[in-house]
C-alpha cells in the first residue's frame, strides 16, 4: 500500500496530470473513474491506482487483479488525483498513435479540423460529439490544447478510446492533403458564407473550426473549398467552438441517412 505522496509513483501520477511535457515524454496520460477504467483498451493500460475506500467497496477486483493494481490511502489519492471528488480509481494509459491515412480510410470520410482550440472541454466535447455523429476522425493544429490534458480526457467519456485524431505539423499542408483526395474542406466563416444546411456533406466532407475567441487565420480560411455559417437569431453572435462543430458534424450526419 502507498501511503505517502512523497512516493516516487505518485509523483509521476502528479506530473502527468499537471503537465503535457510529461506525457508527452512519457508517451503516457491519465484517466480517473470507473467507466474510463472499464471501457478502456486492455493493451493502452500500464497502471492503475484505487484509493483504500474504492477497493472496500469495489465490485469488479477480479478485472482488476488481472491488470494488476496498487493501493493508496485515501488522503493520499485525494492529493494526487485531478478531480476535487476523486472517484477512487486512476489509470495510467499510453498514449495511443494515429496517422493521416488512418482518417482517410472512409471512402467519403466526414473529418472535423481544429486550429488552435485552446479549451479542453471544448475539445473533449468535439470528439464525444464526433463519436456520436459518426465521425471518421478530428485533426488539430500542432497548437491545440494537448489532447492528453485530463480536462479534455473527462470531457471526452471515453470516446478517447474510439476517435481516431492526428496533429497537423502544418495544418495548411494537411488541408492541401485532404483536398488532393478530393475532400471538400468547409470552413465556418462569417463572411461570405452559405447557410450551413445549403451545402452537400454526401462526399468526402471536412469541417474547418478556428479558435475560440479569434476563429480561423486568413490563410487558413482561404484555403477551404467553401465557407459555411450557421444563422444567429435575437443579438447571438455566435456559438461556442464545440456547439457549432455538434450542429455541422450532426447535419452531415443527417445527410449522409438519406
Amino acid at each position: 500500500m502507498i501511503t505517502s505522496a512523497s512516493n516516487q509513483r505518485m509523483k509521476n501520477l502528479m506530473a502527468l496530470c499537471q503537465k503535457s511535457k510529461e506525457r508527452r515524454a512519457q508517451q503516457s496520460f491519465i484517466v480517473e473513474g470507473t467507466k474510463m477504467f472499464l471501457e478502456a483498451p486492455a493493451d493502452w493500460i500500464r497502471e492503475v491506482y484505487v484509493s483504500e475506500s474504492f477497493w472496500a467497496k469495489c465490485s469488479y477486483r477480479e478485472q482488476l487483479k488481472a491488470k494488476g493494481y496498487e493501493i493508496v490511502t485515501d488522503d493520499v489519492f485525494k492529493r494526487v488525483a485531478d478531480t476535487r471528488t476523486p472517484q477512487g480509481i486512476m489509470s495510467v494509459l499510453k498514449c495511443p498513435h494515429y496517422e493521416l491515412e488512418d482518417l482517410l480510410e472512409n471512402e467519403t470520410p466526414l473529418l472535423v479540423v481544429l486550429e488552435d482550440l485552446q479549451d479542453p472541454g471544448n475539445l473533449g466535447t468535439i470528439l464525444r460529439a464526433a463519436e456520436g455523429a459518426g465521425v471518421n476522425g478530428v485533426i488539430m493544429s500542432r497548437d491545440t490544447v494537448d489532447i492528453f490534458n485530463p480536462k479534455v480526457i473527462r470531457a471526452t467519456m471515453g470516446s478517447i478510446y474510439r476517435m481516431p485524431f492526428y496533429q497537423a505539423d502544418d495544418l495548411k499542408d494537411t488541408i492541401q492533403v485532404l483536398k488532393g483526395r478530393g475532400i471538400r474542406v468547409y470552413a465556418a466563416h462569417l463572411q461570405d458564407s452559405v447557410c450551413y444546411d445549403e451545402a452537400d456533406y454526401q462526399k468526402g466532407t471536412a469541417f474547418l473550426i478556428g479558435n475560440e475567441g479569434n476563429g480561423l487565420k486568413k490563410e487558413t480560411a482561404d484555403a477551404a473549398t467553401q465557407y459555411i455559417k450557421i444563422p444567429m437569431a435575437g443579438q447571438v453572435e455566435s456559438l461556442n467552438a464545440a456547439m457549432a462543430t455538434s450542429i455541422l458534424m450532426y447535419e452531415a450526419a443527417r445527410q449522409r441517412r438519406r
